[in-house]
């Protein structure tokens, strides 16, 4: 499977989603913002970073960039993306899920480990965990409080469009704690952890068994590649 991974200027994880891809056991293929050519990838990853110099709005600027477009149009057309942070930005910028995202609630950047709840695993890029698991991802953001009308998140509540939710503390003041949202097709979803950061023992979050050690974000890529195999 070839997994694109697209860089913007600005972006910082663009290297480290693609070393995610690769340990997941797929194949990253670097794309750029000002191409229109997917390269005939069978999945998308927006990566985190600060595009644009998070002028305008975080991922506004990035939502317009060329190969927007054609990320667009595979996206509806089925095409698996993945959004993470500065991405989940660009996708709420480009309509591909609902919401938005604002400057944090206490207005300062946030770093930590960060606890979620799978809240939806019958994505493309949730599959391979157990409703209600919990995972431990790094998180680092500035622009992640999540908003939307009362009746968007009513609806997204009721129609199963949460994706995650953040457990033990929300760190950005997202409404109703969600961390993560999915198109209705299942094939989109935007984060602002960054799973990407926790592949590989010895570079992860801590863990009860030993420090760093956690690598509950490569379920995000092993996802996306069992539902590829599924489809084939």
């Amino acid at each position: 499977m070839r997994i694109g991974v697209i860089t913007f200027p600005g972006s910082l994880d663009d290297r480290d989603a693609q070393r995610a891809v690769r340990l997941a056991g797929a194949e990253p293929v670097a794309l750029w913002h000002g191409s229109h050519d997917l390269e005939g990838v069978d999945a998308l990853v927006l990566p985190g970073g600060f595009s644009y110099g998070d002028y305008l709005r975080a991922g506004a600027i990035a939502s317009l960039s060329p190969i927007m477009t054609e990320v667009v149009d595979a996206a509806n057309k089925g095409l698996p993306v993945l959004g993470i942070c500065n991405g989940f930005q660009m996708l709420a910028e480009a309509h591909l899920v609902e919401g938005g995202l604002v400057r944090n609630d206490h207005g300062s950047f946030v770093c930590r480990d960060q606890v979620l709840r799978v809240e939806n695993t019958s994505t493309d890029w949730t599959n391979a965990f157990d409703d209600g698991q919990e995972i431990t991802i790094p998180l680092k953001n500035g622009e992640g409080g999540f908003i939307a009308s009362a009746e968007t998140l009513d609806r997204l509540e009721g129609e199963g469009l949460v994706a995650f939710r953040y457990v033990g503390v929300n760190p950005n003041g997202s409404l109703r704690d969600i961390a993560g949202v999915t198109n209705a097709r299942g094939n989109v979803v935007g984060l602002m952890p960054h799973p990407e950061h926790a592949v590989e023992p010895g570079f992860g979050p801590d863990t009860d068994v030993a420090m760093r050690s956690g690598v509950d974000g490569l379920g995000f890529f092993s996802s996306v590649i069992r539902s590829s195999l599924v489809e084939a």
